[in-house]
């Protein structure tokens, strides 16, 4: 079975005078999205477009700056701003902590699949065994981080885990975080790094630069270039989120700006069905045989502006100068863009596969918690405080291990609240 797909990025969500969050979205085939307040932290489910259940809120707790959610697990990883160097550990739907762990440095990200647990440093990346949280390797003395940016893939068979190699060009760490080593380095682009995003499969690599206007794709075994889009000609702008749809097909980008696109990565397979069109015979042909004919004399930052991929579809928001996170899924056997803004809500569009061109608005939903309903009663409860690692031989360890175990062949037990991970 494969892991649901997955986005988690930071940022800051104003929803009103009064109450700041702070929000990672996780998407897939169960989508679900956490967000981190000032007094604790919310989790919603969204099984189709017309609404957004709030499953979990505890309003007795901290200023939430990190909430990382395995999957559609109960395990929740959260960082408070009083406590910036302590990493918890919690079973939300017990109310209770599991473990934490105390770092050198304040924690700007984590990132956890089945498998391991990162923690991102300014200067150096802690990589745990997700299952008993003991520390497997410490990539020390790297680059200046500050902004904790890493991403880890999703895929248990392709665990990798990627960093910035430098923090004056766009170079690419890739870790094997299974056997711990490293495996290539990526020259990705001449200017630091902004934003990656691993496929799904975990066999690709999506990058960003500072300036933002060229989106590149790699393969991870060998590092060659296979995909280069432009976002923009102009402006140079901040990428908040990248990421891939469950089959590799869509790659969709957000920013700063009001536009978020999203790029196909391979040709509609209605248009290989189509009799050819004699390229000749347009104006797009006369225009490409003469850049082909010019290319000798043309400097090569002109011809490679022609030979970049454009985006598919693209999205214009109702405001700019905010951060935004993105994700492709599926929901109710539709393709649909899903866009969490930092003006308090999440818009959803319907990712149309037979034109491309501008999308409407299809659903928005807010993200305060007024849209969805909980048992305030039953989800109240504070977060129990236990500062130490669970014994192996405790009930704790063995709630982590089934918290990170692989599905079962059968599938789960949906009737079951006991079942872990629910779904």
């Amino acid at each position: 079975m494969t892991p649901p797909s997955i986005l988690r990025i930071k940022s800051l969500i104003q929803v009103d005078t009064c109450e700041v969050l702070r929000k990672i979205l996780n998407f897939g085939s169960i989508t679900s999205l956490a967000i981190g307040t000032k007094t604790g932290y919310r989790l919603f489910s969204l099984h189709s477009v017309d609404s957004l259940d709030l499953i979990y809120n505890t309003t007795e707790f901290e200023d939430i700056h990190i909430v990382e959610r395995l999957f559609s697990s109960s395990l929740v990883a959260i960082v408070g701003l009083t406590s910036p160097r302590k990493l918890r550990i919690c079973h939300f739907k017990k109310g209770s902590e599991i473990c934490n762990y105390s770092y050198s440095n304040s924690i700007l990200s984590v990132k956890l699949n089945r498998m391991r647990l990162v923690v991102c440093l300014e200067d150096s990346l802690h990589i745990h065994n997700i299952r008993d949280m003991k520390v497997l390797h410490t990539i020390r003395d790297t680059p200046p981080n500050p902004t904790g940016l890493c991403s880890l893939s999703t895929n248990s068979d392709h665990c990798y885990l990627a960093y910035p190699g430098s923090n004056t060009v766009g170079e690419v760490q890739i870790f094997d975080a299974i056997n711990l080593h490293s495996k290539t380095m990526i020259a990705a682009h001449d200017s630091p790094l902004a934003a990656l995003a691993f496929s799904h499969d975990g066999t690709r690599i999506a990058t960003a630069s500072e300036k933002g206007t060229v989106i590149r794709v790699f393969n991870v075994s060998d590092g060659t270039k296979i995909y280069e889009f432009r976002r923009g000609m102009k402006r140079c702008v901040s990428i908040s989120s990248m990421a891939f749809s469950m089959d590799g097909v869509f790659l969709c980008c957000a920013s700063n700006t009001e536009t978020v696109h999203v790029f196909r990565l391979e040709e509609p397979k209605d248009l290989k069905q189509k009799p050819p069109i004699d390229e000749n015979q347009t104006w797009m042909g006369i225009f490409t045989r003469a850049v082909t004919a010019s290319a000798t004399y043309l400097p090569t930052q002109v011809t490679d502006v022609f030979n970049q991929g454009r985006a598919y579809v693209s999205v214009h928001l109702p405001y700019s100068g905010m951060k935004n996170v993105c994700a492709v899924v599926t929901i109710q056997k539709v393709l649909r863009l899903l866009v969490a803004s930092s003006d308090g809500y999440l818009y959803v569009y319907n990712l149309d596969m037979a034109d491309g061109g501008e999308l409407p608005i299809w659903k928005q939903h807010r993200l305060d918690g007024f849209d969805g309903k909980v048992d305030k009663k039953k989800n109240a409860q504070k977060i129990e405080k236990k500062p130490e690692l669970p014994d192996p031989d405790s009930d704790k360890y063995h709630e982590m291990s089934a918290a990170v175990a692989e599905p079962p062949k059968d599938g789960f037990r949906l009737d079951d609240d006991n079942e872990f991970p629910p779904v």
